[in-house]
């Protein structure tokens, strides 16, 4: 074997045991939130805060997201369904789609892109500043402060920003039919509240809590683990919006086969 397959190799070995030992120390950074968040002192002002910065600035963007979804999916799926004599079955589709999948999903990434990379820089930058050092030296947990409270407020906000963001596509695509077709409201909402139940409501949101975990934690550990100065609070942010990406995506994926199974199970 060639000397430069042998360094290969010994970078890739390299590559992937620092990949396991980042992931190993995400999950314990987030296990620790556990034994945190059910503890006092509970800092509730905090979390109040932290629900307006984190959540309540991401509805502009989330509006506009959630209706174009909407238009979108609804221009494009018109004409296939039409052309299999299906055309009356849009609100009912456009419904399941969103609701169960592309809501949750879609509002988490840019829930992601926004709030977690914004976690991972103020957090970093406090860490290269020494601020939570001086947490420490005054007494304040900084992990209870910084952490549990940023965690708590994505996992309470992201739910009812997913509700938004599933009424707002559903009608966004009511929009469409209205513009192509002079569809009637009453009709199309009717249509909708009929094809939807309680097994495509609950999971689809629900899932939107561990979401809005994955992207708090993600953000506060890489801000936690900042180095290097400046430059490292720039890289923190953007891993973190990688990262929290990335793991939403795989969790999405087994967060819809066990609900398959256990909604097979219960039939």
């Amino acid at each position: 074997m060639s000397e430069s397959n042998i360094s290969y190799r010994a970078m890739m070995m390299r590559r992937i045991r620092s990949s396991m030992e980042q992931v190993y120390a995400i999950t314990m950074f987030g296990l620790r939130f556990f034994r945190y968040v059910l503890v006092p002192p509970y800092e509730w002002g905090q979390v109040r805060k932290h629900l307006d910065d984190l959540g309540a600035k991401s509805i502009p963007l989330l509006t506009i997201v959630g209706l174009i979804m909407g238009l979108i999916l609804a221009l494009q799926t018109r004409p296939t369904l039409d052309r299999f004599g299906a055309g009356g079955f849009l609100p009912a589709m456009l419904a399941l789609t969103i609701v169960r999948e592309l809501g949750p999903v879609i509002t988490a990434l840019i829930v992601a892109g926004r709030v977690s990379s914004g976690i991972g820089a103020e957090v970093g930058s406090m860490k290269v500043t020494e601020q939570i050092d001086a947490l420490e030296v005054s007494g304040v947990d900084p992990f209870n402060y910084l952490v549990v409270t940023r965690v708590v407020a994505c996992s309470l906000i992201l739910p009812l920003l997913t509700a938004y963001v599933d009424f707002l596509g559903i009608f966004g695509g009511y929009l469409a039919e209205w513009i192509s077709y002079d569809s009637s409201m009453q009709l199309y909402f009717t249509e909708v509240l009929q094809s939807l139940e309680f097994n495509d409501i609950i999971p689809g949101v629900g899932k939107t809590i561990a979401f809005g975990y994955i992207i708090g934690i993600i953000g506060a550990y890489q801000g936690f683990n900042t180095t290097r100065g400046t430059e490292g609070v720039g890289r923190a942010a953007t891993t973190a919006v990688v990262l929290a990406s990335l793991n939403i995506i795989f969790l999405d994926m087994i967060i819809i086969q066990l609900t398959l199974l256990l909604l097979g199970s219960g039939s």
